[in-house]
């Protein structure tokens, strides 16, 4: 490393320059920043893409001074536990300092990647007169904005290519956001509104997608029927990836018998999603399709059932991605191994949340994907039942997983075979897995579990944890063992002050720790803000247990620490408070 090191040093900045441009990976980015004083100055003045994982780390500010040629910024906001209702919705997380600062900064801004974010109209109105050289906007589990926002952005984005809306909350004041576009123009490659409920003018969408001869994706709302989308279909022959909105007709009509025929003109589709809506006799219309199919997300189509699930994926042999409901049960799922020998990624999501019906799939089902998929590297698995020896047996057949990802309904049942916890089985999964990074856990656990996963999980970097455990040992196992660990977040378990205080320089190279409805009280995370300056610790207290009786002793409803440059933040409300 000395010898290039010293080499490079001959070579002009122009030509490091070009050199840092091939590499793509933000790690990457950061290490070579850390080289040299040169190097650093070179990467300031390089980088144009940048990812902050939480919004509070730094200022819009500094980020400007780090970085002023940054064209593409990745920012996420709330706390994972976010998506399960653990993080109160008015809790922060507000992206308007950050399109304000750039705007000031005379940031040429042509990217912005938002989750978990609080994304106010104001913020889109900014955003869409602040950078004439906009180009894409994607927005996941955002919340805070409405139609009117996605106007303004319609409106004023000349250069827009991509606009993708996943899992928001926003409200719909006017169906008609769509022509705001203008009809000049035509540069939309990307374009997602499923999560949209309002209506749609559908004049204007087709109009849109019309003139929009680069479009390769799009994924249309409830509000969008059969017949606009036979519509769509002939002006977009060049479509590589297809959401349906309202998948409803008659089989015997001639609008069903339209869409037919122009899908069997279709080869270039690879992906498909939708059926928000469905009429399961609808469906044979898209198995000519399904044959170069790569990708297929079916998670928000309940009116699909089993039978007609499992034909359309026989279609499906090149699949390497599917997201899907539980309600495909064990069989459907033998199918998917059996036809999807080159699965790489697998979601099966609950159907019910609130129940464990026989629609749930069990261990049988994973097993059979183990053995049919050989290539899978990446599962989230809600099921009703789990054994180790199923685990044991996945270990085995899949040791390639990145990500695993198990749910139970029910979070603490144990092996319904031997009674016995899952220790063993997740133990087989870490051990086997080299080279996973992300693990969430489910079932009847002991601390034996965080004990294997501390010693095998090397390359692990964000570990969930809910239900589990029976002792400050099992969080310590894990903090003392994974080196790489980046994100731990825990919920009702027995991890108190101990395991909370023992280590506290871990949490410096953390991105974050989430802890809720555990042993840790009040007193020890003031210890630990008292040691650990460069550390915000945010205790969450909804009820006011804390400000009726602050006392030291009381445990923490919930607990979010996380690294910072820049202290603690400004816009917290009352019932957070940083310690």
């Amino acid at each position: 490393m000395c010898f290039v090191h010293h080499m490079m040093n001959y070579f002009p900045e122009e030509v490091l320059e070009h050199v840092f441009d091939f590499l793509t990976s933000h790690k990457d980015r950061n290490a070579v920043s850390l080289v040299c004083k040169s190097w650093y100055r070179v990467e300031t003045f390089s980088r144009e893409r940048v990812f902050i994982g939480n919004c509070y780390a730094i200022c819009p500010e500094r980020l400007i001074a780090r970085f002023p040629r940054v064209r593409s910024l990745i920012l996420k906001g709330k706390p994972h536990f976010a998506d399960f209702n653990l993080v109160p919705p008015d809790w922060g997380g507000f992206v308007f300092p950050w399109i304000e600062a750039m705007a000031k900064g005379g940031v040429n801004l042509e990217e912005l990647r938002l989750k978990r974010m609080v994304v106010s109209d104001e913020s889109l109105e900014l955003l869409s007169r602040s950078f004439p050289n906009f180009k894409s906007l994607v927005l996941v589990s955002c919340e805070g904005f409405t139609t009117d926002g996605l106007a303004a952005i319609a409106s004023n984005c000349r250069f827009l290519r991509e606009l993708d809306l996943q899992e928001n909350d926003v409200e719909d004041r006017r169906g008609n956001w769509l022509s705001c576009f203008p009809d000049s123009s035509t540069s939309l490659v990307s374009l997602n509104f499923a999560c949209l409920k309002g209506e749609v003018n559908l004049a204007s969408l087709e109009r849109l997608v019309g003139r929009s001869r680069n479009l390769r994706s799009l994924r249309l709302n409830h509000a969008v029927p059969l017949d606009a989308l036979h519509k769509i279909l002939v002006q977009a022959p060049q479509l590589v990836e297809l959401g349906t909105g309202s998948y409803v007709h008659d089989p015997e009509s001639e609008t069903y018998t339209k869409l037919k025929n122009v899908i069997q003109k279709y080869s270039s589709i690879r992906s498909l999603s939708g059926f928000l809506e469905v009429a399961p006799r609808c469906l044979p219309a898209l198995y000519p399709i399904c044959s170069n199919l790569t990708s297929m997300n079916l998670s928000y189509a309940p009116g699909i059932i089993s039978s007609e699930l499992t034909k359309l994926i026989r279609h499906c042999q090149k699949l390497q991605k599917l997201w899907i409901l539980d309600c495909i049960g064990d069989k459907g799922l033998a199918v998917v191994a059996s036809t999807c020998k080159e699965l790489q990624e697998l979601r099966v999501f609950p159907s019910d949340l609130y129940g464990v019906g026989n629609a749930a799939v069990t261990e049988e089902g994973l097993v059979a994907i183990s053995a049919g998929c050989p290539k899978l590297n990446s599962l989230l698995y809600f099921c009703k039942q789990m054994t180790n020896a199923a685990l044991i047996t996945v270990a085995k057949n899949c040791p390639n997983f990145i990500r695993f990802r198990l749910c139970t309904l029910d979070p603490t049942i144990p092996d319904p075979v031997t009674q016995q916890p899952l220790d063993e089985g997740f133990g087989a999964i870490v051990q086997s897995c080299k080279g996973l990074k992300r693990l969430s856990l489910s079932g009847l656990l002991t601390d034996q579990v965080f004990l294997y996963i501390g010693m095998y999980a090397e390359q692990l970097e964000m570990l969930s944890v809910a239900f589990a455990g029976d002792s400050d040992k099992g969080m310590l196992y894990v903090l003392n063992g994974c080196k790489k660990l980046k994100k731990l977040e825990i919920r009702d378990s027995p991890f108190g002050n101990l395991a909370l205080l023992e280590d506290v320089g871990k949490y410096e190279t953390m991105r974050s720790l989430w802890m809720s409805s555990c042993e840790v009280t009040l007193g020890a995370c003031k210890a630990l803000a008292k040691k650990m300056p460069s550390l915000n610790v945010e205790v969450i207290d909804e009820s006011n247990q804390m400000e009726s009786n602050p006392d030291d002793r009381q445990k923490v409803e919930k607990m979010y620490l996380y690294r910072t440059l820049v202290g603690p933040r400004s816009d917290a409300p009352e019932f957070v408070w940083t310690l």
